[in-house]
């Protein structure tokens, strides 16, 4: 049986990418929400006295280079790059999606001019794009996100589109159309739900991208904002301090690099799942290549 066809209990069973990326993005969402409760000290406390400390029974990732223990840090960092991942990746559904749809489905003079705008978008260097948005709305996490949503916008867009001339010409489409349907109604009704399952796969993946443009931004001093954490930001502290406590790059480092990893090992299985015939031809070479001469 396919993974398009089991229930969610059973794909993560089935399928072990999807298990552990469903594993260590759900602990992650469980630390977000409980880090006042969990974390030993306050992100924020300073100790001046304890500075670039290394690991101990006080501190067991050791204190940064104004004394702040580092895994509370490291907590609250989580919180934040979620929500900055969440805050982009939502931007560019609410921009993208809709001018997809309009654009795939009324077509026309309306069709060139926002694809040409898409295209516009699309020229431009992302993080230039990035940059030029943070200067002109300011530095902080809120902007710098909406920054990144709105370079994720056109691919969104441009996805969404070329679902929607796939699925407009349908027959159940035309037989809408012709017993009356609003537009609206149509795009709502059957043309979403035919087109929506590329658009889930996707933002699994720019969820990790968001991800690292926060960490590029705030390590470049344009995103999240001190004393607030965040991994990036406590990347950028760490390299500033690499000679005196060379540790401290990895904690941040790691838990960057595997959620990166579950967001895109998540996409590839929902890719397989929601599309079972091109999972079943993998699966079945994956056989004949195992199968012995």
């Amino acid at each position: 049986m396919d993974n398009a066809f089991l229930g969610p209990v059973a794909w993560l069973r089935h399928d072990r990418r999807a298990a552990f990326a469903a594993a260590w993005l759900l602990l992650l969402v469980a630390v977000a929400l409980t880090a006042p409760l969990i974390a030993p000290y306050d992100p924020a406390e300073q100790d001046l006295g304890n500075i670039l400390a290394g690991p101990s029974a006080e501190h067991w990732l050791g204190t940064d280079d104004l004394g702040r223990d580092y895994l509370s840090r490291l907590l609250f960092g989580g919180r934040v790059s979620l929500l900055a991942s969440i805050i982009a990746t939502g931007v560019g559904l609410l921009i993208g999606v809709p001018v997809g749809l309009i654009s795939g489905f009324v077509g026309g003079v309306l069709d060139n001019i926002l694809m040409r705008i898409v295209d516009t978008l699309l020229s431009f260097p992302a993080i230039v794009l990035a940059i030029s948005v943070i200067a002109i709305l300011g530095p902080g996490l809120t902007n710098a996100m909406i920054a990144v949503g709105i370079i994720f916008a056109p691919s969104f867009a441009r996805l969404v589109r070329g679902q929607v001339l796939a699925v407009k010409g349908r027959l159940y489409v035309d037989a809408a159309r012709t017993f009356g349907s609003a537009p609206h109604l149509t795009i709502l009704r059957h043309v979403v739900p035919n087109s929506i399952q590329p658009v889930i796969v996707q933002t699994a993946f720019l969820m990790a991208v968001a991800l690292l443009a926060e960490a590029a931004l705030s390590f470049l001093g344009l995103g999240v904002q001190p004393p607030t954490p965040s991994w990036g930001e406590m990347l950028q502290g760490a390299a500033r301090f690499i000679s005196r406590a060379p540790l401290q790059v990895y904690p941040a480092g790691l838990a960057i690099a595997v959620t990166v990893l579950a967001f895109n090992l998540l996409g590839d299985s929902m890719r397989d799942a929601l599309d079972p015939v091109a999972h079943s031809e993998r699966r079945l070479l994956s056989r004949r290549r195992l199968r012995p001469e």
